[in-house]
């Protein structure tokens, strides 16, 4: 073989490596143009931490569901805030307004989906003082009309849910170590979630109930679903605009 032919091979031999290595870079790059055109769970959704359907874009808001909310069927905040008498009304964004829900303050969202959400440790707790509950529910709902309330403990199993339309309880149900409030008939979403409501007095081992104790708490979200809104399944691109934030007036609205 001639020594130009020899060159000529050892080119060939040189170029393979590069070849592979070019080769190689092209698929992976295919392969995450694929990944980032179909979400994972199809062309059209992706499950949720539940394994439910969501529609594609949706993402999760970064927080974990509160220990106590409201659910006001309204698209007006401001007359939310009117209702609470929120002392020191600051618009706020949603990262603001949830930082500061901890400190006996409460965070009013803008509208979503025709409901305004009531987030805060400066919400009544129905294990602490069930009658200042019921009082502070009932006189919001007198202004602002659909009112729901939720409350979960899952270091405790507490849960409390409420459901008010102008003022009037249409059910609600709270435990905290024993029935301490139970009024109205039991609805239908609370029926297909399965949820364990006793009765006043009733003699509860609070040890062989634990899973069903524990299971009520896992279903607050899902009966606030069935009732309107949860406020975890919410989508980052639902909370548009700016809330409010304040503190309410020794805990009561005016």
């Amino acid at each position: 073989m001639s020594p130009a032919s020899l060159r000529e091979v050892a080119w060939l031999l040189m170029l393979i490596p590069f070849g592979i290595v070019l080769g190689t870079g092209v698929f992976f790059l295919f392969c995450a143009w694929q990944r980032n055109k179909t979400p994972q769970g199809g062309a059209d959704s992706f499950l949720d931490s539940s394994g439910r359907n969501l529609p594609a874009g949706c993402q999760f808001v970064a927080f974990d569901l509160p220990a106590r909310w409201l659910s006001v069927k309204s698209t007006n905040p401001a007359a939310v805030q009117a209702a609470l008498g929120l002392n020191h009304p600051t618009p706020c964004s949603l990262e603001e307004g949830l930082a500061v829900a901890h400190d006996d303050k409460l965070f009013i969202s803008p509208p979503i989906g025709g409901w305004v959400l009531v987030v805060g440790s400066g919400l009544p707790d129905p294990a602490e003082d069930v009658d200042h509950c019921y009082r502070f529910l009932t006189q919001v709902s007198r202004k602002v009309g659909h009112v729901q309330f939720f409350s979960s403990s899952r270091v405790l199993n507490y849960h409390s849910w409420a459901l008010l339309e102008k003022g009037r309880i249409f059910r609600a149900y709270s435990w905290a170590g024993e029935t301490v409030w139970n009024q109205g008939p039991v609805t239908a979403a609370e029926r297909e979630l399965d949820v364990a409501c006793f009765d006043y007095g009733a003699e509860i081992n609070v040890f062989t109930a634990r899973e069903s104790l524990a299971g009520n708490c896992e279903k607050v979200s899902l009966l606030a679903a069935r009732w309107g809104v949860d406020p975890s399944l919410l989508s980052s691109a639902s909370w548009r605009g700016r809330g409010i934030v304040g503190e309410l007036s020794h805990g009561k609205p005016h």
